[in-house]
């Protein structure tokens, strides 16, 4: 139970704005065999769209705090974000599992007022599908 609390928290705080590494353990439970892959997968995969969806929130609702001075983006720079994003839209999602641009985008998607119910099944693909390649190129490799 243990390892599968820690594959969780590392996938929940790999996809925030925090830096954290989820590969390494998904891996390293893989290669180690003491759990079913099913399990490893979903636990991995529900971590990482959970993270993603504090990233959701924290977009949909900061612009609010815009006028403040504390506010960490200037009106350049949320134009810019608006602008990209309503040029590629809902279909960007599908990169919410790319290293450095992945977490952003999806922060992006909260303060473009994407719909959760879109954004949850596009961003859970997107990463499911991460984790199932990552799955199969380490089965590969251990076969």
């Amino acid at each position: 139970m243990l390892a599968l609390s820690g594959l969780f928290a590392a996938a929940f705080l790999a996809a925030t704005l925090i830096p954290a590494q989820s590969e390494a353990v998904l891996v390293a439970l893989i290669v180690a065999g003491g759990h079913p892959l099913w399990l490893l997968l979903t636990v991995a995969t529900v971590g990482n769209v959970l993270g993603s969806v504090v990233n959701w929130v924290i977009g949909r609702f900061m612009m609010r705090f815009a006028g403040h001075p504390r506010f960490p983006f200037s009106e350049t720079q949320v134009a810019r974000a608006q602008g990209w994003y309503g040029r590629w839209g809902w279909i960007s999602l599908f990169g919410a599992w790319l290293p450095v641009v992945g977490d952003p985008l999806t922060l992006a998607a909260g303060l473009m007022r994407e719909p959760l119910w879109r954004f949850l099944i596009v961003v859970t693909l997107a990463k499911f599908g991460r984790y199932a390649a990552l799955a199969a190129i380490t089965l590969g490799a251990a076969g």
